[in-house]
């Protein structure tokens, strides 16, 4: 059984029975009177999540999608707490580390795995000085979230991904210089960076085959589509094949990596918006925190 217990929640977001069910099932677990914590929006978590660490927290819940996951992880990096275990309770429109991680978006089983589940430390990326869960990016990938993030998806979930996305596949590539641990990789157009922690980013797309939080190492990769028609080959290879295999992408694997971009481009944390940049410098952090995982999961 855990010991002292925090919930840090966003309250506009649900699922299941809402906070309500949350507070009855914990009660029922012999939680009656947990740290309890709600925002109105993701960016104020950082500060409940000092809180509930001042406060003796052994265990923290964290309620939201994948904005308030990368708000909370990135806290408790800070603070250099990776032996306290997070648990996802996946209340968000994509929950993308959540799915990568084989939790559910199911009230009761989360619960039990945040409760009771594995725990196992895993990598974070560090962009401009910010941690991350899943991903981060600019070009495409930044416009597309910083898009989405204007009311879209809060008014149509998912889809707004997709609708923004047609959008933005006429946007043309940037000149750009990517150095992976010291060695110039990449340098010319590209329509997009990434950095992986994980393989699945926004929309479910499989982008970075080998991607392991467990590994030390941040994937890094360039897209260089341009237009609705490469940029509809690159996804299909994406969903159906190694990303690798298209002729518009190209990927490699590093500890730290420096982008120098022609202009200031919008970038993206974990399906965040951030302000525009030209440069990005990002670099893996092992084991920088501690999650519950569920049992059977590899």
């Amino acid at each position: 059984m855990a010991g002292k217990v925090a919930v840090v929640a966003h309250r506009k977001k649900s699922f299941g029975g809402g906070l309500p069910e949350l507070r009855h099932r914990l009660a029922d677990a012999g939680i009656a009177d947990p740290i309890w914590h709600e925002v109105p929006k993701s960016r104020k978590a950082p500060k409940r999540v000092r809180a509930a660490l001042k406060d003796g927290a052994e265990l923290i819940f964290v309620w939201g999608g994948d904005g308030m996951v990368q708000r909370t992880v990135d806290a408790l990096a800070q603070a250099g707490a990776a032996d306290v275990p997070l648990a996802i309770l996946p209340a968000g429109t994509a929950n993308l580390l959540a799915g990568n991680l084989g939790i559910p978006e199911d009230l009761a089983a989360a619960l039990e795995i945040g409760l009771h589940g594995r725990r196992r430390s895993l990598d974070l990326g560090k962009i401009n000085g910010e941690h991350f869960a899943v991903m981060a990016g600019a070009g495409f990938d930044g416009e597309l979230i910083r898009d989405a993030d204007r009311g879209l998806k809060d008014r149509l979930g998912r889809v707004a991904y997709a609708w923004t996305g047609v959008r933005h596949v006429r946007d043309g590539a940037v000149p750009m210089t990517v150095t992976v641990d010291g060695n110039e990789w990449y340098s010319g157009e590209a329509s997009c960076v990434l950095f992986g922690n994980v393989g699945t980013i926004t929309g479910g797309i499989r982008a970075f085959d080998d991607a392991s939080p467990h590994d030390g190492l941040l994937e890094v990769g360039v897209a260089t589509a341009e237009g609705a028609l490469e940029w509809a080959r690159t996804l299909g290879r994406m969903a159906t094949g190694r990303s690798e295999g298209s002729p518009f992408i190209k990927i490699t694997a590093g500890q730290k990596i420096r982008v120098k971009l022609a202009e200031p481009l919008t970038y993206e944390i974990d399906g965040g918006a951030r302000s525009a940049a030209k440069k990005l410098k990002a670099r893996a952090v092992p084991a920088a925190v501690t999650l519950c995982l569920p049992e059977d999961r590899p």
